[in-house]
């Protein structure tokens, strides 16, 4: 089944291009099944990239996914365009009176900044608390895996002595958990990221179990018992040359970055990154909807009457 978004959405046409079915507002409204409803905050400056790369990692799914993007009143985005933000996103505060299925909260590049210096931490904990009750499973991406855990369970964050930056080997530790079904015992992913949180920490809050985790890169993935917090600490959905794009802006601005490990072909940054991590963030993906978002979704939520057509 097809990701439904707004007709004209620019990263539609992309993802059509890649043969992702994605079905526009008119189509959808013919098809006589219910969609899942996935809210997003995207919290990257570079919204556009953010909502291909997401949407892409959505797309491996048989349900039809009806996304609404999110944009924070609180904080102004200088890197995408306002027309684009106007059209494409709506407020906080014009759908929390809503029920949504499924909820990613992004990353974010204010990690070296204490929670409570971000311009909108305020709004983004209206959203978490508001989470609790209006949204089956939450996805938190990097530095909002990062806050959550801090607004949630009071875990802090630590500052890292260099960027973690590249692509790093994680095992995961427990298999009965549906969210890492169909993982091999090694898998790649992302990290980009100046801070982490600590197994130690997390381990002293028994409602939290570490899925997996790196050697070099410490804990990915984390989940509470009943899964309606997933955290996340890189970034499964990265595009093949996202890393090489972030590591060309901070070397072409002479900010100290090495260069991203695992990543290039003997090192090298002229030749073309491999692609390690996709199969793996497409189950992840895949897995979250199914297990922690549609099969879980409470009874409630459904209009049953308008499905049976009563």
């Amino acid at each position: 089944m097809p990701i439904r978004t707004q007709d004209d959405l620019p990263t539609k046409e992309i993802l059509e291009q890649e043969n992702i079915f994605v079905m526009g507002e008119m189509m959808a409204s013919h098809q006589d099944i219910r969609p899942i409803n996935i809210a997003i905050v995207n919290l990257m400056p570079l919204k556009e990239d953010t909502e291909l790369q997401i949407l892409r990692s959505l797309s491996n799914t048989p349900l039809q996914v009806d996304v609404t993007f999110v944009a924070l009143s609180s904080h102004e985005s200088t890197h995408t365009s306002l027309s684009h933000l106007n059209k494409f996103y709506q407020a906080f505060d014009d759908i929390k009176g809503e029920f949504f299925d499924g909820l990613i909260i992004t990353g974010a590049p204010v990690e070296l900044m204490p929670y409570e210096e971000v311009d909108y931490w305020p709004e983004i904990c209206r959203i978490m608390e508001w989470s609790k009750y209006h949204v089956t499973s939450t996805l938190h991406l990097c530095w909002a895996a990062q806050a959550a855990m801090y607004y949630h369970y009071g875990i802090p964050k630590y500052e890292l002595p260099k960027k973690k930056f590249g692509i790093y080997p994680h095992r995961v530790k427990n298999r009965k958990v549906p969210l890492v079904r169909g993982f091999d015992d090694i898998f790649f992913a992302p990290h980009s990221r100046h801070t982490e949180v600590r197994r130690e920490d997390i381990l002293k809050h028994e409602n939290l179990t570490i899925l997996a985790e790196s050697e070099e890169a410490g804990v990915f993935l984390v989940i509470n018992d009943d899964g309606s917090q997933v955290f996340v600490m890189g970034h499964p959905e990265y595009d093949r040359v996202t890393l090489h794009e972030e590591y060309m802006r901070d070397k072409e601005k002479g900010l100290p970055i090495e260069k991203p490990i695992n990543y290039y072909p003997d090192d090298d940054e002229t030749q073309r990154p491999l692609l390690q991590w996709r199969s793996h963030g497409n189950i992840l993906y895949a897995n979250w909807l199914n297990y922690y978002v549609y099969q879980a979704t409470p009874y409630e939520f459904i209009n049953t009457a308008a499905i049976l057509g009563k």
